[in-house]
C-alpha cells in the first residue's frame, strides 16, 4: 500500500516537476540571471505589466461564471462565488499536481455547495471540448496566417507534420481504430463484471449528464460571450506584457498571436503551469518570428528567454494568490483542499 502511494506521488508531482526542471534546467544552462535584475529594475515598464493582470483574473472570473451557467440545466444551483472561487482553487491545485484542478473544482462545489460531482465533471468535459474547439479555430487561422514561419518552428524543433503522418499508412490506420475499438469492447464487457459496475453506471451517466448539459444553457449568446471573453482575456493578458520590455513592443500583435497559440499548445504537456515546455516554445517562436519579420532588428536568444522567464514567473504568482485568496472565502484549509482532491480523484479513477 506504502509503495503504490510514493508511485502516485512519483507520478503526479515528482515527475511532472522533474520533466518541467529539465527543460528549464537545458534552456538556461548558459544564461547569466543577472540579467534578469537588471531587466526587471532598469528596462522594464512595469505599468504595462500591472495593466495585464487583470486580465488573468477576468479570464477565471468567466469561465466561473460560465461554468455555473453549464450546471444549471441538470439541476445543480451553486453559488456564484463558489464557482469562481473553486476555479481560482483549481489552477492553483494544477501548480502543484498538474491536470488536478478539474477533480480539485469538482470536489469544492461538492463540499460547499452539495453539486453532484460526476455531474460538474460532466460539464468541465464540455467546457474542454469547448475551449479545444476554439483553440484548434485560432491555431487554424494562425497557421495559414503564418505559415512560413510555424514551418521554421516544427523544423528547428525537430517535428514535422508530414514526418509523423508517413509512419501511418491505410492499413495502419485500420488496424488502430479496430484495436481501440476491441479494448472498448473488453473494457465493457470486464467492467460489466466487476461488483462496482453499478457504480461506474451511475457515475458515467452523471457525467454524460453534465456533457450534455450545453444544449439546454438558457441563454446561448450568453455563453458564447464568455467563452470569447475567457479567450480575449487570456491573450490580452499575454499580450500586454510585450509593450513591457523594449525588444518585444514592436514585435506586433500577430507574433503575439501566433506566440500565444504555440504556448497554449506546449502547456499540454503535464508541467506545473506549462513550466518549461511553454518557456521552450515562446521561445523559440519569438526567435522564429523576429528573425523572419525585424531581420537584423530581431530578438536575441538573452532577451527571449529573459522574456518567457519574467512573464510566465509573474503570471504564476497571480495564480498562487488567487489560490490563496479562494482557501481564504472558502475558509478551506489547505490540508482540507489535499483531502477532497485526494478522495475525489481516487474514487473516479477507480470508478473508471
Amino acid at each position: 500500500m506504502k509503495r503504490t502511494k510514493i508511485s502516485n506521488v512519483a507520478l503526479k508531482f515528482v515527475l511532472p516537476v522533474l520533466l518541467g526542471g529539465v527543460i528549464l534546467y537545458w534552456m538556461y544552462r548558459d544564461f547569466d540571471f543577472k540579467r534578469i535584475e537588471k531587466v526587471m529594475l532598469h528596462d522594464m515598464d512595469w505599468t504595462w505589466m500591472l495593466l495585464s493582470l487583470p486580465f488573468g483574473i477576468t479570464a477565471q472570473l468567466f469561465r466561473g461564471i460560465r461554468w455555473k451557467q453549464t450546471l444549471e440545466p441538470v439541476g445543480e444551483k451553486p453559488r456564484l462565488s463558489t464557482c469562481v472561487n473553486a476555479i481560482f482553487l483549481s489552477y492553483a491545485a494544477s501548480l502543484v499536481i498538474p491536470r488536478v484542478g478539474e477533480f480539485t473544482r469538482c470536489g469544492v462545489l461538492k463540499k460547499c455547495d452539495g453539486v453532484s460531482f460526476p455531474k460538474a465533471l460532466g460539464t468541465v468535459v464540455t467546457e474542454r471540448a469547448i475551449d479545444t474547439l476554439l483553440v484548434m479555430i485560432v491555431t487554424g487561422v494562425t497557421l495559414l496566417a503564418q505559415m512560413t514561419i510555424f514551418e521554421s518552428f516544427f523544423l528547428s524543433t525537430g517535428t514535422s507534420i508530414d514526418g509523423i503522418l508517413a509512419k501511418f499508412s491505410a492499413t495502419g490506420y485500420v488496424v488502430t481504430a479496430i484495436c481501440a475499438v476491441a479494448v472498448l469492447v473488453l473494457l465493457h464487457f470486464l467492467l460489466k463484471r466487476l461488483s462496482i459496475y453499478n457504480k461506474v453506471k451511475a457515475t458515467l451517466s452523471g457525467i454524460w449528464q453534465g456533457m450534455l448539459s450545453l444544449k439546454s444553457v438558457k441563454n446561448i449568446p450568453l455563453f458564447i460571450v464568455l467563452t470569447l471573453g475567457i479567450w480575449v482575456s487570456y491573450f490580452l493578458h499575454y499580450y500586454l506584457t510585450f509593450f513591457c520590455f523594449g525588444f518585444t513592443s514592436g514585435m506586433g500583435v500577430t507574433c503575439a498571436l501566433a506566440t500565444f497559440v504555440v504556448g497554449s499548445i506546449a502547456v499540454i504537456v503535464p508541467t506545473p503551469n506549462g513550466a518549461g515546455p511553454w518557456h521552450f516554445a515562446v521561445k523559440t517562436m519569438l526567435l522564429l518570428y523576429g528573425s523572419a519579420a525585424l531581420g537584423p532588428n530581431a530578438i536575441t536568444a538573452d532577451e527571449a528567454l529573459s522574456f518567457v522567464l519574467i512573464v510566465h514567473t509573474i503570471q504564476t504568482m497571480l495564480v498562487v494568490l488567487l489560490g490563496v485568496w479562494a482557501m481564504i472565502m472558502l475558509k478551506a484549509r489547505p490540508q482540507a483542499i489535499s483531502e477532497i482532491v485526494e478522495r475525489e480523484e481516487t474514487d473516479s479513477m477507480a470508478q473508471r
